[in-house]
């Protein structure tokens, strides 16, 4: 990432061009770094945060390395999906992971994450393991979501992940609900509700939040803008496109979403801004590498030429550390093709409220029905 080769040692005051893959050996893994931001933060309504972000060397290292394996994860899920081994809607987020470890490291598992259907890499963020991921994504019992959410549903809710949701936009409104439930018990904890460019054009995203502004609730707008929606390019879904400067009455910030630590100083920004004040809009400069889904091959709309030219310019991750992840991505696949299928029995459980369940029937007991009181 390019904003991490200009680095600027807190105690000498000088600047420190080297490479990130040399700071674990001339740079102690604690000594503050002062970093600037690749662009500046552009603000609606409120003034931005500071450009220069502190870290660590071996902060720096844990996102890079957290960053590739997200990236190596959906890379193999992309090679699971066309072994049929995942079925069903997929959506990759290669391209977008600086916005997933970036906003993780600005908050704490108390704090709320809700997001759409591109959700791999947050729950990952969140705490979630690969191998769980996997089972999910293959429809395994081992799944966090029990094999019977897939792709666009994982969740966790230990750590505040309220998951993965199909319906376009319709999370937003859920995590303003989260939020209202956090400024009730005065936690001081946050929510951030994440959604496309596509999904910015959503009214019950302008409803809900008409209704957080009202209520002063601390709810983060994340509109995480690839540039393309289903095959859509931005400009041709939305007369105006600044999608900070959409809350209108709402306060926004636009941010390089491809700088890691971009992201993590306007989350942190975010989170005390929304404590104080309500709702805030944060626009991530991101994109994806992959097609909308799977089904989408992602170069009838735009070039090879493009794609590659954001590869070159703005990419994330550091090459080196990629290679490295491959191994424990493997082998979290070997694990979770050895957890069964759910059960047929599942089919019927955690629809309905506890007390109600289902009852096996039939000559052979294993025909199963639910059961209402």
């Amino acid at each position: 990432m390019m904003a991490l080769n200009r680095l600027v040692s807190s105690s000498a005051g000088g600047a420190l061009l080297r490479p990130l893959s040399a700071l674990s050996l001339c740079t102690a893994a604690d000594t503050p770094i002062t970093v600037e931001t690749s662009i500046p933060f552009v603000g609606h309504k409120c003034d931005p945060p500071s450009r220069s972000v502190t870290t660590t060397a071996t902060e720096l290292l844990s996102f890079f390395r957290d960053m590739a394996l997200m990236r190596r994860m959906e890379i193999a899920s992309d090679s699971l999906y066309k072994s049929k081994l995942i079925r069903g809607f997929c959506h990759l987020y290669d391209g977008q992971e600086a916005v997933a470890v970036g906003m993780e490291s600005a908050i704490t598992k108390k704090d709320c994450i809700i997001t759409a259907y591109r959700d791999h890499c947050i729950f990952l963020g969140r705490g979630g393991a690969l191998v769980e991921a996997f089972a999910e994504l293959m429809g395994r019992r081992a799944g966090c979501s029990k094999g019977k959410g897939g792709s666009m549903h994982f969740y966790k809710k230990d750590s505040g992940f309220y998951g993965g949701h199909g319906i376009v936009g319709a999370q937003v409104p859920l995590g303003c609900g989260l939020a209202f439930g956090q400024k009730y018990a005065k936690d001081g904890t946050v929510t951030f509700a994440m959604y496309g460019d596509g999904a910015a054009n959503q009214g019950q995203l302008f409803e809900a939040l008409n209704m957080a502004a009202l209520w002063d609730l601390p709810a983060i707008l994340v509109c995480e803008n690839n540039h393309y929606g289903m095959g859509t390019a931005e400009w041709r879904a939305a007369k105006s496109p600044a999608y900070y400067k959409r809350g209108d009455y709402v306060p926004g910030l636009k941010v390089d979403g491809m700088d890691v630590l971009a992201v993590k100083q306007a989350c942190k920004f975010a989170k005390e801004y929304a404590l104080q004040n309500g709702p805030l809009i944060l626009e991530m400069d991101t994109y994806r590498y992959h097609g909308h889904s799977m089904s989408d091959p992602g170069s009838t709309y735009r070039t090879r030429d493009e794609i590659s030219g954001v590869r070159q310019e703005r990419d994330p991750i550091e090459r080196d550390i990629e290679k490295e992840v491959r191994k424990e991505v493997d082998e979290a696949i070997a694990q979770a093709k050895e957890s069964p299928m759910p059960d047929p029995s599942e089919l019927f459980k955690d629809v309905y409220v506890k007390g109600y369940g289902v009852e096996s029937f039939g000559a052979d007991r294993k025909e199963v029905r639910g059961v209402l009181p």
